[in-house]
Parts: C-alpha cells; structure tokens; sequence
C-alpha cells in the first residue's frame, strides 16, 4: 500500500510557482514558495493566499445535530445561530483533547465541522461512535472540498473585487467567525471570516474541482493588493505570534482545555458530553489555576529562540516545557509558548529555556504576542 502523500486539488498550482513541499498530516502541503520571511511579511502588512485543502470537512445534518454536536464537543453548538461559527473542541472520557476544531451552523439541523488534517479519520471515527441514539448523518465531505485562505488587512479588499456587485456588503457585513455565501467567478463559495494567523481574513470553501480557477481568479484579482502564495512555514510563525495553539504541540490527548489556557468547556449545558465528569474534577481541583500547569507565553530576553520540547527551568529545576518557539519576524526578538507549572504563570516572571545546555532567558507574558489593529 502506497505512504505517499495525499496531493490537494490546487498540488499542481503550486508546483507551478515554485513551491517546495513537505508532507503535514498526511498530505503534501506548500512549505514555501520563495521567503518564509517575505511570505510572513506579505500577510502583516498586506495579504496571503494558503491552501488549506488538508484539512478535514464534516457535515452533520439532522434533527438532533445540535443536541447530538453538544454531547460529543465540549462547547454549547446548540446556542450557535445559523450563519455563525465556534471553536470547540472533542476530548476523551479523562478530559484529554482529541481535537480542536470549528463548527459552522449552516442550517438550523446542519453543521460543517473542521478538524485538523491529522485527527480527521478518528475525530470522524469518535462522531460516529458518539452518534448512537441520535438521528443525524455523518458525511466525511474532505476530499471532495476544497479550502482556500486569504488573510491580512487587504483581504476584504481583495474578496470584494472579486464578487458579483450585489453580493460586497455580504462580504462587508460578515463579521468574525460567520459565514455566508457568495459567488465568485460563477461558481458559488461558503466565505467565512476565520483563519489562523492573527489578522483579519477569510477561508473559502468550494467543490474542489473548481479550486484552480479560484486560485487563479484570487492571484490575479489580488495582485494589485499585493497578495502572496504563503506556505505553512509562515502560517506557523504567523499563528504562534496570535498566540493560537496548534495540535500536537500546545494541544494534545494529554492535555485538558484548562491547561491549554482555553475557557470553552460548556459545563453549564444540559448534555451529559463525553469528558464531562472528568473536567468537572479538574476544575473542581483548580487544574491549570491553582495546580498542575498552564499554557503561557516567553519573551525571549536574550537572542536565541527555544523550540518545541526545551525544557523551561527556575533557579536550576525544571518548571515547565517548550510547546512553540521561534524568533518572531514581527517583534524582532524570539517567543514561545509553554507548559509552566501554575506557580511560574505569573505575568513578569522571568525564568530560563536551556537551550541545548544553555540558559536563556524569558519573561512570562500574556498571550497572545502579537495583536492586530482594529
């Protein structure tokens, strides 16, 4: 059986300018195209285009979707109104996270439901395992949807220049984490404003045969705009600025929502969801709070980064762990994020990363790094 990569709908294209590749979750994904500081750059100060077809796509539809979602997610999908969109997550019976993903309520008994590349097959595998007793359908739509990208301050600019006259207020109007649709080029697409890099933008949705002319249609509508192909080595250093965690790394199936830092675990909801016991527990013990560890940011102080599994360290004893680091393009000097014990969480503490045997030190922030102007 062959291990090569899945190629997306849009391989080809990005063949055709140049990019080098690297394998991420399964698929053969643009790393970058030239610079992975220019591509990072380009969405600060202007726009980028990503292909996010990698990730997965999961309709549920029926009369207990919402009921059914609230059971097996631990956010309340119930009170999400048609056209909006909540970042949730599914864990295990002990509380540890499966995956992290977005749920778009595109009807009153249909969602779309994003997991990461990675987890799709088992977060598909636990939907339907969760969906016992309930009348929904489960559809794994992945490799027939393409999923497109356009972040950065000039990203409204450049979606309204490309949609039919009628239809610029809807992309205008569309506020964070909603959705709507719109037709661009004929065909029509499901825009939401959402992404992954800390500035305003869009990902769009389509039949993945249509994903080319779309590509295309966006490169040369935003060219005046100054939009740039990117790849997944900015999208990280993008998102690791936003402060945004990224499965595997800050999230794992170790890893409780309230370590992670992230207040979405519903317990005032009705539905008995999986992990509930367990999360009531450990917010009862203060977990992430008052014991165990929380998730949290370092400024680098001196000039080498500390990366995913260095060691973070008080006065010689390990104290935590490296999730995320790198220099950051942005602020020009070197940020991580990670798992400190709750005694070390402190905003202004100053502690070290040992950087293969060397310490360097950090100040404890506030996430996230970087935050866009409004």
């Amino acid at each position: 059986m062959s291990t090569d990569p899945q190629r997306t709908a849009l391989y080809a294209e990005h063949e055709a300018l140049g990019a080098s590749f690297t394998d991420f979750g399964g698929w053969a994904m643009p790393l970058k195209y030239s610079s992975e500081l220019e591509e990072h750059r380009a969405v600060r100060e202007a726009a980028g285009l990503f292909d996010l077809s990698h990730m997965g796509e999961v309709r549920i539809v029926g009369p207990d979707a919402a009921v059914f979602l609230n059971t097996a997610l631990v956010g309340n999908l119930a009170q999400v109104a048609v056209g909006k969109a909540k970042y949730s997550m599914m864990c295990t019976q002990t509380g540890g996270i499966v995956d992290d993903l977005i749920s778009y309520r595109i009807e009153e008994n249909e969602y779309l439901v994003v997991p990461n590349a990675a987890n799709r097959q088992r977060v598909v595998a636990e939907f339907e395992k969760r969906a016992a007793g309930f009348d929904v359908e489960i559809w794994d739509e992945t490799e027939g949807i393409a999923l497109i990208a356009v972040q950065g301050p000039n990203s409204q600019a450049i979606i309204s220049s490309l949609v039919r006259q009628d239809e610029v207020t809807i992309v205008e109007n569309t506020p964070y984490y909603a959705a709507d649709t719109v037709t661009i080029g004929g065909d029509q697409v499901l825009l939401a404003r959402t992404g992954y890099t800390g500035e305003d933008g869009f990902e769009l949705y389509l039949p993945e045969d249509r994903a080319g002319a779309l590509w295309r249609a966006l490169l040369a509508g935003g060219e005046d705009h100054g939009l740039t192909p990117c790849g997944l080595a900015c999208r990280d250093s993008l998102r690791l600025e936003a402060g945004m965690p990224l499965y595997g790394n800050e999230l794992t199936e170790n890893t409780t929502p309230f370590e992670a830092g992230i207040p979405i675990v519903a317990l005032s909801k009705e539905e008995d969801f999986v992990g509930r016991a367990a999360l009531e527990q450990a917010k009862a013990e203060g977990l992430g709070k008052t014991s165990g560890r929380r998730l949290v940011g370092l400024k680098g102080l001196g000039r080498r980064a500390g990366r995913a599994g260095y060691p973070v360290v008080h006065e010689g004893a390990n104290v935590g762990v490296v999730t995320s680091g790198q220099p950051s393009p942005t602020l020009g000097y070197p940020i991580a994020m990670a798992s400190v014990d709750v005694a070390y969480t402190e905003p202004g503490t100053v502690l070290d990363i040992d950087v293969r045997g060397k310490p360097q030190p950090v100040e404890v922030v506030k996430l996230p790094f970087y935050r866009r102007e409004t």
